[in-house]
């Protein structure tokens, strides 16, 4: 395989340099422990680095005190920096406005000064339900500021998600928007929220109303106050107030496959220090001359860590963008990287491959050689996609940066240093240093290379979850029941010869066809490789015969190469054969129009599941486009 090593100046200049690995694996406590003193500011240094003694909770520099918002963004001012741009906001119709430190000190002390005039006290819950604008980060480290845990719910998640999460949190105050801006129209949030709280029984007593499109909303008299008429006046000078290092900074929810959202409780001192370290570290960050964009919401993990935290911690300049990669056209993000001079880009999969369909003579419109690092997140990334990014997008040059990390581990956990690494197209590769990750069978014992098993981390690690909110119960056997002492990610994986981890996909998505263990990520690669194929999904249905069948989804380009449906399904059948063996061959290959996607960008493969077993769709809110579905239902009736 073509490895992709970093360039002699690349290397020489990089943060990381390739003794971390022995440093750090040899006292991986002693490693976390100097980054954390290195890299932020304790009111109360600690003296205790881990207590793992009641495991699986975890206690990182349990008896240190700092604050998470101090740490984002006073020191830096204190430092000299207050005039270094901390964000540039790009506004999805144009407007666009920069918040240097100093500026974003002033907003978050005003919103802390008005939470607080609301009731707001260390401990209480606030749920955010924002469009990915400047409040939206602003609230986050005003909450911290506080004391108080942020719960973030995607704005693209119904009223009915909305409440279930405002119930199981408590939430007394809960801030949102009138409404946002989607594919150049008006985009509505608040009567979501309306819907939300109509019934009896939640903790809200006020909801916080950020002005954004101007559209006409329901108010609620006594409970609705606009943003604008609570936080604006309020002092921008405000004493934040250290706390303890395991105190709670937020809660995230994530499916669960119970069907209740699991809330996932992070705390402040560890999630913080592997937070800031793997952002310098694996994305090489320069503070003083890097320009950084992370395309992710903050209503995901990807944006609380590697938007509101650690690119603030870390004194970095960001660039935060509120609308669609397509409005008002298909250059968008490369006229804001063009625009802002961006150096690193963080960004799906998903959003590369719909690039790629576009045709790279759109990107070949605007000037990309600020780029130096491009990193991926959230599923793993195709080689094919892989290989168009460096190529297209980076210039042949930039390290391509794949991250694997979930919800639960808070920050990145395998990742190829840039600097170091000779990266590999499809592969996440090692390990964060420091970090202890294992692929191991169905009893735990590590596997030999090019075996496919189960990914597990042995180690406790500084950015974990604490607990499931509400339900530590659940917390350990969803994680930790599996195996003794481990940490069972839910992720397949494997090691190549070179003990490089290859991921592939959540272990529910590797099939069991005949007794053969088939990964859908790798039927994937092999489909958008094929030069008929623009994107591609894979799923096992349950099949009479071999206990589970491959069922394609793809999506063709423009050039169909003369075939028809039946022709183009038959050819990309034995293309799967020929790339992987005949028992990967699917069974069907569906040409569809769309693939069902989050807002997020994310294929929701459970609901190709229902269409392959040929049962009703299951729950369809959280699409972007619901009617995507009664299409690719359509198209297997046909076929």
């Amino acid at each position: 395989m073509t490895t992709y090593p970093p360039t002699p100046e690349f290397a020489a200049d990089a943060i990381a340099q390739p003794g971390i690995y022995e440093q750090a694996n040899q006292d991986p406590q002693a490693y976390w422990a100097e980054q954390a003193r290195t890299r932020l500011h304790w009111d109360k240094e600690f003296t205790e680095v881990l207590d793992f003694s009641d495991a699986p909770t975890a206690r990182w520099f349990g008896d240190g005190e700092l604050n998470a918002a101090y740490n984002a963004l006073d020191r830096h001012v204190e430092a000299g920096h207050g005039d270094r741009v901390a964000i540039y906001f790009e506004g999805e119709p144009g407007d666009s406005r920069a918040y240097t430190y100093k500026d974003l000190l002033a907003e978050v002390s005003k919103a802390a000064n008005a939470f607080t005039e609301l009731g707001v006290v260390q401990g209480d819950r606030v749920a955010v339900y924002l469009p990915l604008i400047p409040e939206a980060i602003i609230t986050m480290l005003a909450c911290a500021r506080l004391g108080a845990i942020h719960s973030v719910v995607f704005g693209g998640f119904s009223a009915d998600a909305l409440r279930s999460r405002v119930d199981d949190g408590e939430a007394k105050l809960l801030i949102t928007a009138d409404g946002s801006w989607r594919r150049g129209k008006p985009s509505m949030l608040k009567p979501a929220v309306d819907e939300a709280l109509s019934a009896e029984g939640h903790t809200v007593e006020t909801v916080l109303v950020v002005r954004r499109n101007g559209e006409d909303i329901n108010w609620v008299e006594g409970r609705d106050r606009w943003w604008h008429d609570v936080v604006d006046p309020a002092s921008d000078q405000h004493t934040y107030q250290p706390f303890n290092a395991e105190n709670p900074l937020f809660v995230l929810y994530t499916s669960g496959t119970t069907g209740k959202p699991k809330g996932i409780l992070h705390t402040t001192g560890g999630y913080l220090t592997q937070g800031v370290t793997t952002f310098v570290h694996s994305f090489d960050i320069h503070p003083e001359k890097d320009v950084y964009w992370c395309t992710a919401d903050v209503g995901w993990i990807t944006g609380h860590s590697y938007v509101a935290y650690a690119p603030l911690v870390a004194g970095a300049t960001q660039v935060i963008y509120e609308g669609t990669p397509d409005t008002p056209h298909r250059g968008r993000w490369w006229e804001i990287v063009q625009k802002y001079g961006v150096t690193v880009l963080y960004t799906a999969p998903t959003a590369i491959r719909t690039f790629m369909k576009w045709g790279e003579q759109i990107p070949a419109e605007y000037d990309l050689s600020t780029l130096r690092v491009l990193g991926t997140v959230g599923e793993a990334i195709n080689p094919e996609a892989w290989r168009w990014y460096r190529d297209v997008i980076g210039a042949g040059t930039c390290p391509i940066v794949d991250t694997w990390w979930q919800t639960e581990t808070g920050a990145h956990m395998i990742v190829p240093l840039p600097g170091i690494v000779a990266t590999k197209p499809g592969s996440a590769q090692r390990a964060v240093p420091g970090i202890n990750v294992d692929v191991v069978d169905e009893f735990g014992e590590p596997l030999e290379p090019e075996n496919p098993g189960l990914l597990v981390v042995r180690e406790p690690w500084p950015a974990m979850a604490r607990t499931i909110w509400g339900d530590h119960e659940r917390f350990k056997q969803t994680y930790w029941s599996r195996f003794d002492g481990m940490y069972f990610a839910g992720d397949g994986a494997k090691r190549d010869e070179d003990g490089d981890i290859w991921l592939l996909g959540r272990v529910d998505d590797v099939m069991n066809v005949s007794g053969h263990r088939l990964s859908t990520t790798e039927i994937e690669s092999a489909l958008v490789a094929h030069p008929l194929v623009a994107e591609a999904a894979v799923v096992g249905a349950a099949d009479a015969t071999t206990g589970e069948a491959v069922v394609a989804f793809v999506i063709v380009g423009e050039d169909t190469g003369g075939l028809d449906t039946a022709a183009a399904s038959e050819e990309l059948r034995q293309h799967v054969a020929k790339e992987i063996g005949a028992i990967a061959r699917p069974r069907n290959v569906l040409i569809v129009p769309e693939l069902p996607k989050t807002r997020s960008g994310k294929i929701m493969r459970r609901l190709l599941k229902d269409v392959a077993e040929g049962r009703d769709v299951g729950e369809t809110t959280t699409l972007a486009d619901a009617s995507v579905m009664d299409e690719i239902a359509a198209a297997m009736q046909q076929q």
